[in-house]
């Protein structure tokens, strides 16, 4: 496929969308993995995906978002139309309307308790949104809300493959612990990938969440991985009060974040030190946090 460039959204706007040629298309400053995001004019988002195994995020979001976003408080991104795939770019594609705000970074909030407390209270509201429709975890949304045991194999693996740089025994038991439950509960709304990409600031406080293409339904537990990724010592005590996670829900959740951190580390420790160093850095994090 070719790369996904200005132009290319310029000529699918132009064949599929006419009345919007005219507007001014131009990257987003923080632009994802799975897709690639341009402004088009002042109100509208373009979000295509950057390989076939993130295209059916486009009919997902296409479906639910548009219902999920009645019963939230904060906005979301709402799906305008759909882009169909042509001879130059192959998949489906997306015009959202943009959503305002600014990605969140530890210096553009004022208060991480406060933070946490809005994050969590997204999650809760979330959550309580019937998902008897949804769809369940899967290969979809990358198993997000499903079990980490379908990624057992390659956790282990980064953790035998850099003894040498961790504690392995305290790892192998975090990890052990995370897979020794399941959520018993019927399955409830998960956003999949709540990062700080994903979350966006105005004056200080959470405004708005965004990117919601590995988007199912199952155990609540992935979206807390943020605990360990993002908040301190008092504002992790703060954010799991407010989600008010058992300890096995928190287990699983720590087991979450500990596999994206081994993973981005095992793929990246000669490849791009500082990715490795940021992740190394959540590695021993979990390890003491766990020892508390």
């Amino acid at each position: 496929m070719n790369t996904i460039t200005v132009d290319l959204v310029a000529r699918l706007i132009n064949e599929q969308f006419p009345a919007w040629s005219d507007l001014e298309i131009r990257p987003v400053k923080f632009s994802g993995n799975d897709n690639r995001t341009f402004h088009l004019g002042e109100h509208m988002s373009v979000r295509l995906p950057s390989a076939a195994a993130y295209a059916p995020q486009v009919e997902k979001e296409q479906q639910w978002l548009p219902i999920l976003s009645k019963e939230l408080t904060l906005p979301i991104q709402i799906p305008l139309v759909k882009g169909e795939p042509n001879e130059e770019y192959p998949l489906p594609w997306s015009i959202n309307e943009w959503v305002e705000g600014e990605t969140l970074t530890h210096q553009n909030i004022n208060d991480l308790n406060q933070f946490a407390r809005d994050l969590g209270a997204f999650l809760i509201e979330l959550q309580s949104i019937d998902a008897s429709r949804g769809p369940l975890a899967g290969e979809h949304n990358f198993y997000r809300g499903g079990s980490l045991a379908v990624y057992d194999e390659e956790s282990r693996h980064a953790i035998e493959h850099n003894k040498d740089i961790f504690k392995e025994d305290l790892l192998r038991e975090i990890w052990e612990l995370a897979l020794d439950s399941k959520w018993n509960s019927k399955p409830v709304w998960v956003h999949g990938d709540i990062a700080p990409g994903n979350l966006l600031v105005k004056d200080g406080k959470l405004c708005a969440v965004i990117d919601f293409g590995i988007l199912g339904v199952g155990d609540p537990a992935c979206d807390a991985a943020m605990a360990w990724t993002f908040f301190d010592e008092d504002s992790r005590k703060v954010f799991k009060d407010v989600l008010q996670m058992d300890e096995e829900t928190w287990n699983r959740a720590r087991g979450w974040a500990l596999w994206k951190a081994l993973i981005t580390y095992n793929g990246n420790r000669y490849s791009n030190p500082k990715v490795a160093r940021e992740s190394l850095n959540i590695i021993n994090l979990i390890a003491d946090d766990f020892e508390l």
